[in-house]
């Protein structure tokens, strides 16, 4: 007995002592007060040539134009509304009117305050941009005056009003609740109104922002072309500054520069990686794959012929074949992403039943009276490793129920408009606000352009709960109504949900402070990072 206390004696007290000394990783202690300055190089998701010009309206990339620009507000961790250059706003009762009060003092990276103008100007400048960009259609449908204004008719946007220099006005059609969700994307950052208009697209080859960094200088290859862009701390930020001296950011870091030490964070692309010390962080993002379905050519105008289409595919096996080191496939049955608030998973089902869906097309009056056409299968360009993958599974899949698949890609959706022979689309979209809006707009509704150009799907049941959700002011009613627009998409199968994307990271062990977004490591918060070494 006495040994056995002496023991946890012992124990306790070898406990306490080394709680005093903090364990070593790396040869280093850690520490907890976090160090100003160093610099964080990060290489993106895609591999694409960069694209040195950094305009929000055109596919820059989303994490250059967070650490450059700030818009009205922004999204927390948690997916809630917090104020950026906005510090305040006030809702009208009857939902129509937004008052944003700016905040005072916010500047411009060249030196000068942020006013209203320039909100003015840069929403404005959104709703006269290229009109195959999704969310243009949010602005011009429901904001009071852009329709006109686009079209011309009008020197201005109605809704787009100016009270005094720090405070703006927008005005809806209808009550919006989703309005600030909607003004937190990625594209309706600030810019100064006088740079813009009097350098034009040269601007964005070095702009201004008011975000916590600023830019600094191209990262250029050895034959001097573009291939990164490094950003510089805003001393003059108005929120928290980072401790970080410098963000560099380039597609063209290498494995081999993480291995050697000289990248930070990169896409977890390869096995040796299992074999260095470094943080492995995985992040479901907000990025669901679709096979869309043209709906407007025979057989494929069958609601029963889509069906089969859906019994006949394996989603577990499709999901094995587009498996990436730093991508894992989550199958899916969801049309809208169950993260959002208020949405759930979709419990698996026995749709993967190839006999079910012989018998449907059989039932049609397929290969018995007549042949069933072959179907294309689109893929965007560029080619991707994992599109020849995909293909072969699904052609394997729907060759047991008798259809025949091809291959073919596409640069643009327009493409397919007159297309006679039916085809499937396979799509990745991500959303760029959290709002089950973002997925049936865009992608289902009457007037959403991929809709128009490539699925031609028409459901009145889903138009009625777009026209009560549009005005709905309570968050629960609404939600309630996208569940049931979920349960029309299911029933009617204009497209078939296969999978959504769960990314993952390499991170180099002394990068701290790192926090995993709610939106995805495309969203990736600079400010809070700080090398501990």
């Amino acid at each position: 007995m006495a040994k056995k206390y002496f023991s946890v004696a012992l124990l306790f007290t070898l406990i306490s002592v080394l709680a005093l000394f903090p364990i070593r990783r790396n040869g280093h202690l850690p520490t907890e007060v976090p160090k100003p300055g160093g610099v964080l190089r990060v290489k993106p998701f895609s591999s694409d040539p960069f694209r040195p010009q950094l305009d929000p309206l055109r596919g820059a990339y989303i994490f250059v134009l967070d650490q450059l620009y700030d818009g009205l507000v922004r999204l927390d961790n948690k997916l809630n509304v917090i104020p950026s250059l906005a510090e305040y706003w006030t809702i009208s009762e009857d939902g129509k009117r937004y008052v944003f009060y700016l905040r005072k003092g916010a500047k411009f990276h060249h030196g000068r305050e942020v006013s209203a103008e320039d909100v003015k100007f840069s929403l404005e400048r959104i709703v006269r941009a290229d009109s195959t960009l999704p969310f243009v259609h949010y602005l011009t449908s429901k904001v009071v005056g852009a329709e006109v204004y686009r079209r011309g008719q009008s020197s201005q946007v109605e809704g787009f009003r100016v009270l005094d220099p720090h405070t703006f006005e927008v005005q809806w059609k209808k009550p919006y609740v989703s309005a600030l969700y909607l003004l937190s994307m990625a594209f309706f950052k600030i810019l100064p109104r006088e740079l813009v208009l009097s350098q034009g697209d040269s601007f964005f080859y070095k702009p201004s922002g008011t975000g916590p960094f600023r830019f600094a200088y191209w990262l250029r290859s050895p034959r001097l072309d573009i291939v990164g862009v490094r950003l510089e701390r805003n001393e003059a930020y108005f929120g928290q500054k980072p401790y970080l001296e410098a963000v560099e950011f380039s597609p063209h870091f290498t494995l081999e520069h993480f291995l050697n030490d000289e990248v930070h964070i990169i896409p977890y692309v390869s096995e040796r990686l299992s074999q260095q010390d470094c943080q492995v962080l995985e992040n479901e993002s907000f990025v669901t794959a679709f096979l869309l379905m043209s709906c407007h050519i025979p057989p494929l105008d069958r609601v029963s012929v889509r069906r089969a289409i859906v019994r006949a595919i394996d989603k577990k096996e499709l999901a094995r074949a587009a498996f990436r080191m730093d991508m894992t496939p989550q199958v899916t049955h969801n049309f809208i992403p169950p993260q959002l608030p208020g949405f759930f998973p979709i419990d698996e089902r026995n749709e993967h039943n190839p006999a079910m869906a012989r018998r449907t097309l059989l039932e049609e009056g397929f290969f018995e009276r007549a042949d069933m056409p072959s179907l294309s299968l689109y893929f965007k360009q560029p080619r991707q490793e994992e599109d020849m993958k995909i293909f072969r599974v699904l052609r394997e899949q729907l060759a047991t129920v008798g259809l025949k698949l091809k291959m073919k890609y596409y640069r643009s959706l327009e493409e397919l408009e007159g297309s006679r022979n039916p085809y499937l689309v396979f799509m990745e979209w991500r959303m760029d606000f959290p709002d089950p809006e973002d997925i049936i707009l865009p992608l289902f509704s009457a007037e959403a352009l991929i809709n128009k150009v490539a699925v031609r799907y028409s459901s009145h049941r889903l138009e009625d709960l777009l026209k009560k959700a549009e005005v709905e002011r309570s968050w629960v009613e609404r939600i309630a109504l996208f569940q049931k627009m979920e349960m029309v998409l299911d029933d009617e199968v204009p497209a078939i949900p296969l999978f959504s994307k769960q990314h993952r990271l390499a991170v180099q062990p002394y990068v701290r402070g790192l926090k995993i977004p709610a939106l995805g490591f495309y969203h990736l918060n600079t400010q809070e990072i700080w090398l501990d070494k």
